[in-house]
């Protein structure tokens, strides 16, 4: 049994240290935001946050992200938090900007891919607060292991939203 750190909280796991990370979150955590889309790190659906770096949980072995903190959709409330400087765990908190611009954007389509792409456009927002519409595109299409895909298309939408989120951020 290994133990990882989720959310912000310790959590001891039974799985292999080579089973993929996703599986871990999903079937033995009960975590579903991150998603299983292709299972080949080619489409976004499963990323979370390691460290401070969007990886693809679909391919991850679990033993790579012993020691590291992982954020997944669910934590995401818990990371603003804390990086305000409140505790992050316990009772109810607000949601993170990302989610709060999701919501007033109305982005999500079917929402599949949207875990990802939330993820995604939280890593880019801690280390570019004003990013510019081109700077999005980046993030989503040439960073990372590969471009996050929507196969609804509501790539407009999640422009539009992660522009919101930034000034949300900055607002406080």
């Amino acid at each position: 049994m290994v133990t990882i750190v989720v959310n912000g909280a310790e959590t001891p796991v039974r799985s292999s240290p080579d089973t993929p990370l996703l599986h871990v979150l999903r079937n033995e955590l009960g975590l579903t935001g991150p998603q299983f889309g292709c299972g080949l790190a080619q489409c976004g659906a499963c990323s979370v946050l390691l460290g401070d770096e969007e990886v693809r949980a679909c391919v991850l072995p679990l033993a790579e992200a012993v020691g590291k903190a992982i954020t997944t959709l669910e934590g995401l409330p818990g990371r603003w938090a804390r990086s305000r400087g409140a505790p992050g765990q316990g009772g109810v908190l607000p949601l993170h900007p990302v989610q709060q611009a999701w919501i007033e954007e109305q982005t999500p389509l079917c929402g599949f891919c949207q875990s990802g792409m939330m993820i995604k456009a939280t890593e880019l927002l801690e280390h570019t607060p004003e990013p510019t519409t081109a700077q999005i595109k980046e993030a989503f299409t040439t960073s990372g292991p590969s471009p996050h895909l929507c196969r609804c298309g509501s790539y407009t939408a999640i422009i539009e939203a992660v522009h919101r989120a930034s000034a949300i951020m900055r607002e406080g």
